[in-house]
């Protein structure tokens, strides 16, 4: 018997992790990137204004802007949810020609600069843009520099991280449960209600997750699109960037909330991104 079958035979369940000396050539980068990644949190850390802290964060501006990105990223979310969820049930369990193309075009927000997402919006739904000129003279709706343009803006940057999470949820999901239901009489939108849904819903839940996180962090496409107005358009992220312009110690107050809400989401999925541990 080999040394391999052996470990298998006595109840080893990882043969795939390496047990031998890690070498020098690997560890010395390994260990650079890791201080690469850590040193401007611990900066930011031991530059933090901890004696006048409660101060910074008790101010109104501070509480302004908090809860002004804490209501856009939550409406963000669950305007995801409406429209993300069946878009990735959609791409999950459905064959339709040009299925590649959409899939990539749902997930270009992942990669396209936030900046270019604001100019697309603002093309698209501006008051002179390809539909923001209808709605601004059919229904006299204006988006831009709007709470609803933030809205619309972390929507668009945030939603491909659910549709993603719940794409891959669905397909790991075994689809003879939906058959079954169908083959019973129920509808396909009743099956999806009554057994995909439950199914999937720790993949919903991680998704809408990390599409709240995103959009609460959302900065180019929201400056873009909606501008830079406290109290209406003004997140937390601006209110960062601006603050850093005036007062340095009220911007590292704030990033220190915008880094404890990112530690918080990190805990809160830890389960599912690092099962193999």
């Amino acid at each position: 018997m080999t040394p391999f079958a052996s470990d298998l035979r006595k109840g080893d369940r990882r043969p795939d992790r390496i047990r031998t000396g890690v070498p020098l050539a690997l560890l010395l980068p390994a260990l650079l990137g890791l201080a690469f990644l850590l040193l401007p949190l611990a900066a930011l850390l031991i530059r933090a204004p901890w004696h006048s802290l409660p101060e910074q964060l008790t101010s109104p501006e501070v509480w302004q802007a908090l809860r002004l990105s804490l209501i856009c990223a939550t409406s963000a979310t669950a305007l995801s949810l409406v429209v993300g969820v069946p878009l990735a049930w959609l791409l999950a369990r459905t064959d339709f020609p040009g299925r590649g193309l959409v899939r990539a075009l749902v997930t270009l927000p992942l990669v396209l600069p936030p900046v270019v997402g604001g100019v697309a919006l603002l093309l698209a739904l501006g008051r002179n843009g390809v539909v923001g000129q209808w709605l601004d003279s059919w229904f006299g709706i204006t988006l831009p520099f709007t709470t609803t343009g933030v809205v619309l803006a972390e929507t668009f940057v945030a939603m491909p991280f659910l549709v993603i999470s719940v794409e891959g949820t669905l397909r790991a999901a075994d689809p003879r449960y939906e058959e079954a239901a169908t083959t019973l009489g129920a509808s396909r939108f009743t099956a999806f209600r009554r057994v995909t849904l439950p199914l999937i819903a720790p993949g919903i839940a991680a998704g809408a997750v990390l599409a709240w996180a995103r959009a609460l962090g959302e900065f180019g496409a929201t400056i873009t699109f909606a501008g830079n107005f406290p109290g209406r358009t003004q997140t937390m992220p601006l209110a960062v960037y601006l603050a850093l312009q005036n007062d340095p110690e009220a911007a590292i107050a704030l990033s220190l909330v915008l880094l404890a809400v990112s530690i918080a989401v990190l805990a809160g999925l830890r389960d599912r991104w690092m099962t193999a541990s």
